[in-house]
């Protein structure tokens, strides 16, 4: 069932000319959560959502081969979205993170800028210094949307007339 639900998820997003950020199987007691996260350079739209969710509903519904309740969600990642995958790193960067790692003492989180990424680690920002931390380390990352600084970019837009 969890190979067929892919499929047609995947080939859904495929032919809706979007980008799959994530996909998550989760069993609740209210049932099976299927839950789709989308993307697209320049942000994802609602109606996009709704017609990857109508196509993929459809055939869900068509085929009637999960036994159980379950219940579909399209959406986007949001502006703060965790990154699970190397893509979703590659797609942060330049962005302010939240990184929670193993030093190998104890666990420890730090917010900075995420610069790079390498094969087996990341680099990232924090007051002016660069440090690197290898994938390995990494416990929990997500990206840290700040609407004070949103607000002043937009504000020297304005004054610059953009």
């Amino acid at each position: 069932m969890e190979k067929r639900v892919t499929e047609i998820v995947e080939n859904v997003v495929t032919e809706s000319g979007v980008a799959l950020y994530d996909f998550e199987l989760k069993r609740t007691a209210k049932g099976l959560i299927i839950a789709i996260f989308l993307t697209k350079m320049g942000g994802i739209t609602i109606t996009e959502c709704k017609t990857v969710s109508r196509k993929i509903a459809n055939i869900l519904e068509e085929e009637d081969f999960i036994e159980e309740r379950y219940f579909l969600e399209v959406s986007s990642p949001g502006l703060e979205r965790f990154l699970k995958l190397k893509k979703h790193y590659v797609s942060a960067i330049d962005e302010k993170i939240k990184l929670t790692f193993d030093d190998g003492k104890e666990n420890i989180s730090k917010i900075g800028i995420l610069k790079e990424v390498l094969p087996n680690e990341i680099k990232m920002e924090i007051d002016a210094e660069i440090i690197e931390i290898p994938f390995l380390k990494i416990k929990k990352a997500k990206t840290q949307f700040d609407f004070k600084d949103d607000i002043k970019k937009n504000n020297l837009k304005k004054k610059k007339g953009e």
